[in-house]
């Protein structure tokens, strides 16, 4: 038997195989096509808006305003409070489409009734022009609709009672957008202080200045979050979504007693309105224990020429010379650095010139033929506010020794410079509110310094001081030379409830001695007595202070103009009662280029008697003082 040989065949699972293989090869060649389509989608295609539109989810952030905290007087007093407002839109498309044609005719006749009462709430547009506006957006298909303006609980009440809008949201289309605004219960008292906010609404150009702008952080509080769902009924919260819930604002008590500022406001305009030639004035009472603020008034005329109104803080951010009022800075120094042990000292009395400087005082000759005397004592050239007194003060204490060269002996012009810097005088210390102005003290160091300016600041001028920092170092001396720190912000409230207590602050422990303060008292109550404050000298308690009138320069750094015009600085600052100092005042007022004169003597002083005699009748602090000026009955 014979074998043949034969071809082996191929085998049907090989087949298969292949087959498998090259499908495993197309997919993923697909595969790899379709992701880099997915991804060329992803990075590269914008779709078309109505593609878009579609694509959308349709949830949606809806941002929850909190309650702004309220801003409270020492009292408790609101000063500053958000109330609630009510805008009302309208859905006009509600129930269009599943009415029949006698329900549509009834819902756009209860839309005429609602017209009616829409014009007689709010008066902006006739009952015609009211329907016209429902129908014809009805028709248009729009569906937020505004009607009339923000109002309050009590017409939101009304509004919600008209025809149609009774049946609720989902017959009358009727929706209601509650949010607050900021309301002033005083009004414009203390507004450039407190400041002012439209809302408290952080996507709205609110003008955040005063207290208002400086603690916006604690009076807006923490907006919420809600995700909302669109439906055919309109927005409505999305269940299936979290919900973070807003933290309303937190309170401020404040320094301020609104009675307090009420009598100091119209004691300053009673005294500025009538005064064309006046731009603008400032009055600030300080409590002197503390440093607290009890009342804070800035008065300018708007435009220039307009009524006197609070638009800006000259207290805080207007800085001048100071004038006569500077005075008392030279007189501390001296007395501090041991230079003069007595007021009654006395300095030669002739000329009227400082040596070596190019300042004369005119008032030295007129004090010397008067008093029959070639000398002057220290207290009676600071009654009458000789700038020849306290020039030579401080050029024979702390002159340059130019014998040393030139940049050499400014050892004692340092000490008297760093003297001021240490009475805080020079430096723009932290306060409550935004925009406290930095003094100017010059320097022999620069190349800006001149041989008169060492005599200039003797008597205040060649320096640049705020009205809030020359009463700050006035209220140390009231303190016996302990210089708090002036503030406006007592605590900070929640729920009634101190949260932070802000309170006092020590600036300075001892700018000087009880022993040179009381020197110095007694100089600033010959002032009232006998002095450039003679009209505060009956009020209704002791007063102690200094007057100061200083000049504002031109472009041309003159003093006055081609025509003989002066821009007048006129100053009081004091504190009273006298020896028993509770408060301390001060009262600058600021004039126009002007002839007319106006002196630390005149408006400020009579400002300032009439804030103390009409405090003295409301103030607890003057009690004792009336039980001893009632005479004790006597028995016969």
């Amino acid at each position: 038997m014979s074998t043949e040989a034969t071809t082996p065949k191929p085998k049907k699972r090989d087949r298969i195989g292949v087959i498998l293989y090259l499908l495993y090869v197309l997919l993923l060649i697909a595969s790899l096509v379709l992701i880099l389509r997915l991804a060329g989608i992803q990075l590269f295609w914008k779709p078309e808006a109505k593609i878009a539109e579609a694509l959308t989810p349709s949830n949606t952030v809806s941002i929850i305003e909190p309650a702004r905290g309220n801003i409270l007087d020492s009292e408790g007093r609101l000063l500053a409070i958000s109330c609630p407002i009510y805008q009302f839109y309208m859905d006009c498309t509600v129930l269009k489409d599943t009415n029949t044609p006698e329900q549509e005719e009834a819902w756009l006749g209860k839309a005429r009734q609602l017209a009616e009462g829409l014009a007689a709430e709010f008066g902006d547009k006739s009952a015609d022009q009211y329907y016209k506006l429902i129908k014809d957006s009805r028709a248009a298909g729009r569906r937020y609709v505004r009607i009339g303006r923000p109002v309050d609980r009590n017409v939101y009440n009304r509004v919600i009672a008209l025809p149609l809008f009774r049946e609720g949201r989902f017959r009358s289309g009727m929706i209601v957008e509650q949010e607050h605004i900021r309301q002033y219960p005083y009004g414009k008292l203390a507004r450039r202080t407190i400041g002012f906010i439209r809302n408290n609404k952080s996507d709205v150009a609110n003008t955040h200045i005063g207290l208002e702008g400086k603690f916006d952080y604690v009076l807006h509080g923490q907006e919420g979050r809600e995700w909302m769902r669109v439906t055919d009924y309109g927005r409505v919260r999305n269940s299936d979504s979290a919900y973070v819930k807003a933290v309303d604002g937190k309170d401020l008590r404040i320094t301020l007693n609104i009675d307090y500022q009420d009598i100091a406001d119209k004691a300053l305009r009673e005294q500025i309105t009538e005064e064309p030639d006046l731009e603008g004035a400032c009055l600030v009472l300080m409590e002197v224990k503390t440093g607290a603020i009890r009342a804070m008034v800035n008065l300018v005329r708007e435009d220039g020429s307009g009524p006197f109104e609070e638009i800006q803080n000259l207290a805080i951010g207007r800085k001048g010379e100071p004038g006569s009022v500077f005075k008392t800075v030279t007189l501390m120094s001296v007395l501090n650095d041991g230079f003069i042990k007595s007021l009654d000292e006395t300095l030669p009395a002739t000329s009227g010139r400082v040596a070596g400087t190019s300042i004369f005082d005119d008032h030295i000759p007129s004090y010397a033929a008067q008093h029959k005397t070639n000398r002057i004592s220290i207290l009676d050239g600071f009654k009458i506010s000789s700038n020849y007194v306290f020039a030579t003060l401080a050029v024979q204490n702390y002159g340059i020794d130019k014998s040393k060269g030139r940049g050499k002996g400014l050892e004692k012009t340092e000490r008297f410079l760093q003297n001021i810097y240490n009475y805080k005088l020079g430096e723009a210390f932290a306060f409550d509110l935004d925009g406290l102005q930095t003094p100017t003290i010059p320097s022999p160091a620069t190349r800006y310094w001149t041989d008169t300016d060492l005599g200039s600041i003797g008597f205040g001028y060649s320096t640049e001081e705020t009205p809030l920092h020359i009463l700050t170092f006035y209220n140390a001396i009231a303190n016996k030379g302990r210089m708090m720190k002036p503030y406006l912000v007592e605590d900070i409230e929640e729920n009634g409830i101190v949260s932070e207590r802000r309170g006092p602050g020590v600036l300075n422990s001892a700018i000087c001695s009880k022993a040179v303060a009381d020197t110095i008292t007694r100089a600033l109550k010959a002032v009232t007595e006998e002095g450039t404050a003679r009209r505060l000298k009956d009020a209704k308690c002791p007063v102690a202070g200094k007057t100061g009138t200083s000049f504002g320069t031109y472009e041309n750094g003159q003093y006055q103009d081609a025509m003989g015009r002066r821009k007048y600085q006129g100053t009081f600052v004091g504190f009273f009662p006298a020896d028993a100092p509770q408060y301390s005042v001060i009262c600058t007022v600021y004039s126009k280029p002007t002839g007319k004169q106006f002196q630390g003597g005149g408006i400020p002083a009579r400002a300032i008697r009439t804030v103390i005699d009409r405090l003295y009748n409301i103030d607890p602090c003057f009690r004792e003082e009336l039980k001893r000026s009632v005479p004790k009955e006597t028995t016969k």
